[in-house]
């Protein structure tokens, strides 16, 4: 009796569990489809018009490869669009180019496939050194060496479809459906402030609570923040491309969208930083070093910073409380230090001065102001 109630009671846990996991994966595959649904009307609407470009003002028999080339374009990282369309024209024209050349000395045949594509992929290695030109450049190759002979006038579709595919995911990209720079930081930034400031949060509880294991778990958390800050700094780049491609954003690119696209290597910063507070802490707890109340105070003002910074960031606002708010974590800091710590704790308080100026820059000040203004809050050593 007493164990199937036992078995009973750890069920309905393990059920909540699975059930809170499932609702997660939901919730994840849901922000997914809202992040890339803007991509995805930009592909659709892309490949129609350059297709109907190619037709119908053109007149290319069969287009179908400018519908392919702007979808591929498209498909690019965002902030690498512009490269990709200039790297597809590359490896269209190198294929064409050896190809023909080609044909015309050697003739046709399965070994002359097989040189014509070799040879493509070197010249464009050569030339560009990149994946996309060489996949370009030894996919046309084949087309010219296998197709030629049957299907007349096929280079010039061929670099006519290129142009027209690139040139109408551009187009889309800047005029027709542009993405708004400062969504996509915000949509790329915004998991990488929250596992900042949450684990500084668990810190400043655990130091709180001298309860080591949750600082272990907050650390360890911390450690998956390399895909997230990865993202957000290819986000800067599609940001810049946006605001410099498209007409409707071009006021954004020395506003907020340029402060907020130079923040993301600081930022990068500022987490590690973080990340050696937090082992830190770890250590200070296990070894039972002093923690005076100030001391997770300064790493929960700390937390609020990131929070500020994250708010202002997203509303393309100067970060004046931003700011504020770092020089109260340091401030804070500095009575945690006179207040008395131990080895631990003092590196802990210096992490702090150290993320504060980070982030200071972050917000647009220089290196020099910012350090002066950490020295000036921090109060006397």
């Amino acid at each position: 009796m007493v164990a199937a109630g036992r078995r009973g009671a750890d069920a309905g846990p393990s059920t909540a569990r699975r059930w809170d996991r499932l609702l997660a994966a939901g919730h994840d595959r849901v922000r997914r489809v809202r992040a890339i649904g803007g991509l995805a009307l930009q592909a659709g609407l892309a490949a129609a018009l350059s297709w109907f470009v190619a037709h119908s003002l053109l007149h290319v028999s069969q287009p179908v490869f400018a519908p392919i080339s702007a979808v591929s374009t498209l498909a690019a990282s965002v902030g690498q669009r512009l490269r990709r369309t200039i790297e597809l024209i590359i490896g269209v024209t190198v294929g064409v180019l050896i190809g023909d050349l080609l044909l015309l000395v050697i003739g046709t045949g399965w070994w002359q496939l097989a040189l014509i594509v070799v040879l493509a992929i070197v010249v464009a290695l050569f030339l560009a050194g990149s994946a996309a030109v060489v996949i370009q450049a030894g996919a046309t190759a084949v087309l010219i060496a296998t197709l030629s002979p049957t299907v007349r006038d096929l280079e010039i579709p061929r670099f006519v479809d290129a142009l027209v595919g690139g040139g109408v995911a551009l187009l889309v990209t800047a005029v027709l459906l542009p993405l708004n720079p400062l969504r996509v930081l915000n949509r790329a930034a915004r998991p990488a402030f929250d596992l900042l400031m949450t684990q500084l949060d668990a810190t400043a509880e655990a130091l709180a609570e001298r309860d080591a294991a949750r600082a272990r778990t907050a650390r360890g958390e911390l450690r998956q923040s390399a895909g997230r800050l990865k993202a957000f700094v290819e986000a800067t780049q599609g940001a810049r491309e946006a605001s410099t491609l498209s007409p409707v954003y071009w006021h954004q690119r020395h506003g907020p969208v340029g402060r907020y696209a130079q923040a993301a290597e600081l930022i990068d910063r500022a987490t590690r930083n973080s990340g050696t507070l937090i082992r830190r802490s770890v250590t200070l707890i296990e070894d039972g070093e002093p923690v005076p109340e100030s001391l997770p105070r300064a790493v929960a003002e700390l937390a609020e910073t990131v929070r500020q910074l994250k708010g202002q960031f997203a509303a393309g606002a100067e970060p004046n409380r931003a700011r504020e708010q770092a020089l109260r974590a340091v401030g804070t800091a500095g009575d945690a230090y006179r207040d008395g710590v131990g080895f631990s704790g003092a590196v802990v308080v210096a992490q702090v001065r150290t993320t504060v100026s980070d982030l200071l820059v972050a917000t647009g000040l220089t290196q020099e102001d910012a350090n002066h203004l950490v020295r000036r809050a921090f109060g006397e050593l």
